[in-house]
């Protein structure tokens, strides 16, 4: 059972945080598109960032930040702008960005860290940018967790959004989160944007790597459509507000600390693979018996991604054999002798041999039926054993259907 509890309040849930989100313009459809986190004292910092060549100037203005400050105040996020492929001339607009909200919040710049989320080789439209920030300021509040949620998203349907609260020497600690993410989603690093606040008191160096163990659990685990984001950043404050004692080490405190920080981060990852552009269901993917952890986490993704999967999936087709040959090319070694999988309870293949579909004696036509049938749940669960091993892993996806192409065939029309 879980050492802790899911709480309202998200960004906001923990100790000494503000947010806020307006519509300033930078959307043409008015939609909110300015979002601010605001921490009252300056907080420990990590981040973890696009793996791809083509950065957006935010992201490399958050890892030239956290080089030489591994702390901030403040995450200034726009949506419309993807700020990414515009030279020069967009990394002014970051730095300029920075300074505005620097001015407003009578900080200093290198205090805050910045994200951008909208369409490719698009500058921010600064004048939006410039008169809203003194409202995004004005409209900071500890309730600001909901309007900041809905100005980061784009083509998402749903804003994402929890919080989580344990206890830590006697004293409540808090996590909260809130995510964006729809298309362009896929492993080295695949949720767009994803911020996360909390009041205990950790080292630098060990929240960094807690961060990083928790993105490759959960946002490195998702795919929608095999592309990874320009401006792929998840970022996340420890204020220390809560007075527990400064976690610097491995231990119990750090390890429920880091437990929940995972559970809020896959709680997010999920529930944009379940946003994902065009999507009827979430798909899970379950693989256990490999060598390790890492081999089992590939070959997961790798099903989780496969095309064919995420099609007959969408058609409503239990077609395992896409499931088996996505497994067999992940390049992780294993014994085809040793293979089960298994959609729901239906278990499809055992030592390597194709199963019917049920046990009850019923005609394989009833069983293709009922594992069909199956598919038409909101989440579609697949397991695999591969062998013997300890490794055991996750993935999350998304059925692949008609609307996904729709959706990015006339994204900037």
């Amino acid at each position: 059972m879980a050492d802790w509890q899911e709480i309202k309040g998200g960004v906001t849930a923990p100790k000494g945080y503000k947010a806020a989100g307006i519509a300033a313009g930078l959307k043409p459809s008015g939609a909110k598109d300015l979002a601010l986190i605001l921490s009252e004292t300056e907080a420990i910092a990590a981040g973890v960032f696009t793996t791809s060549q083509v950065r957006a100037a935010c992201v490399d203005y958050c890892r030239q930040r956290l080089q030489t400050k591994a702390s901030a105040r403040a995450i200034l996020s726009n949506a419309g702008q993807a700020n990414a492929g515009t030279g020069e001339g967009g990394w002014q607009d970051a730095v300029e960005s920075a300074q505005l909200l620097a001015e407003a919040l009578n900080i200093s710049p290198e205090s805050i860290l910045l994200a951008s989320t909208g369409v490719i080789g698009q500058r921010i439209v600064m004048d939006g940018l410039r008169s809203g920030i003194p409202q995004l300021v004005s409209a900071l509040s500890p309730e600001g967790n909901d309007a900041a949620a809905s100005a980061i998203i784009t083509t998402d349907l749903v804003t994402k959004s929890i919080a989580l609260e344990t206890t830590i020497d006697h004293r409540p600690v808090r996590i909260g989160g809130i995510a964006k993410g729809s298309g362009m989603i896929h492993p080295n690093m695949a949720t767009l944007l994803a911020f996360i606040t909390c009041d205990a008191a950790v080292s630098t160096a060990l929240w960094q790597k807690m961060l990083s163990r928790a993105v490759n659990k959960s946002f490195n685990q998702i795919t929608v459509d095999g592309d990874t984001s320009t401006n792929d950043t998840v970022i996340a404050l420890a204020n220390g507000q809560s007075r527990t004692a400064a976690i610097t080490e491995m231990g119990q405190n750090a390890s429920k600390l880091e437990a929940m920080l995972t559970t809020v981060c896959q709680y997010l990852a999920r529930a944009i693979a379940r946003d994902g552009e065009g999507a009827t269901c979430l798909i899970e993917v379950l693989v256990t018996g490999a060598v390790d952890e890492t081999a089992a986490s590939q070959v997961a993704r790798t099903i989780a991604g496969s095309s064919l999967v995420k099609a007959a999936i969408f058609g409503r087709d239990p077609n395992w054999g896409r499931i088996a040959a996505a497994a067999g090319r992940a390049g992780v070694q294993f014994r085809q002798e040793d293979l089960q999988i298994k959609l729901g309870n239906f278990v499809l293949m055992e030592n390597g041999q194709p199963l019917e579909f049920d046990r009850i004696g019923a005609s394989n036509y009833i069983k293709q039926a009922a594992a069909g049938a199956y598919l038409k749940e909101d989440t579609v669960s697949i397991s695999l054993c591969i062998g013997n091993g300890v490794g055991t892993g996750k993935a999350w996806g998304c059925d692949l259907s008609y609307d996904y192409v729709k959706i990015n065939a006339e994204y900037t029309t």
